[in-house]
């Protein structure tokens, strides 16, 4: 009973994480409380405070199934294909993928989030930025990997990582915002950005 009792709570735990991750993609992570959960989710705030604790612990939670959910749809598709050029524009297109048929309905988690706590200390903003570190890390480490292997030239890996992220975050505005011609638009520079970067 016990062992099943543990189960359902991690259940319990990853569906309201998930419903959290759902809010603040649309109303930012300052929308998401005990309160508010409970009342979308049908649930006592008792049982989500039993859960979770406290506010910060729920928005530290949906921040999580953000990660996994954009690891699990971008990087770890990405990651099947061979290192170098071929894995950037995998990388890129699932990216895309991403922004056009979003997996959140206020679109990409961290663009939403990130404005809203960038200037408000605490663990909330401190996860976000690791988590965005980590993002850049990764892809300028793609971007290194493909110049080690001679398939691109870049002087600067890091610099082109934070552009594309840049052209990334934009096309996940322009598609919330219904400017659909302008994902391609992000799109056509990023591609260009590979081909010319290419030797």
């Amino acid at each position: 009973m016990s062992d099943q009792r543990l189960v359902k709570g991690a259940r319990s735990r990853a569906s309201i994480a998930r419903h959290a991750a759902d809010v603040a993609s649309v109303e930012g992570l300052s929308g998401v409380s005990i309160g508010r959960l409970a009342t979308d989710l049908g649930l006592s705030k008792s049982g989500i405070a039993t859960l979770f604790g406290t506010k910060e612990a729920l928005q530290l939670a949906a921040i999580r199934v953000a990660r996994d959910v954009f690891v699990a749809e971008v990087v770890t598709p990405a990651l099947a294909v061979p290192r170098g050029v071929t894995r950037l524009r995998a990388l890129m297109e699932r990216w895309f993928a991403y922004i056009v048929d979003p997996a959140f309905p206020g679109g990409c988690f961290r663009s939403a989030t990130l404005a809203e706590f960038d200037s408000r200390p605490g663990a909330v903003r401190d996860t976000l930025a690791g988590d965005q570190e980590d993002w850049l890390t990764f892809l300028t480490g793609e971007l290194e990997k493909a110049a080690d292997l001679g398939e691109i030239v870049c002087p600067d890996p890091a610099a082109l990582a934070f552009e594309i992220d840049a052209l990334l975050c934009a096309a996940n505005t322009a598609r919330q915002l219904g400017a659909e011609s302008r994902v391609d638009t992000a799109r056509a520079i990023v591609t260009r950005l590979l081909t010319e970067a290419s030797t």
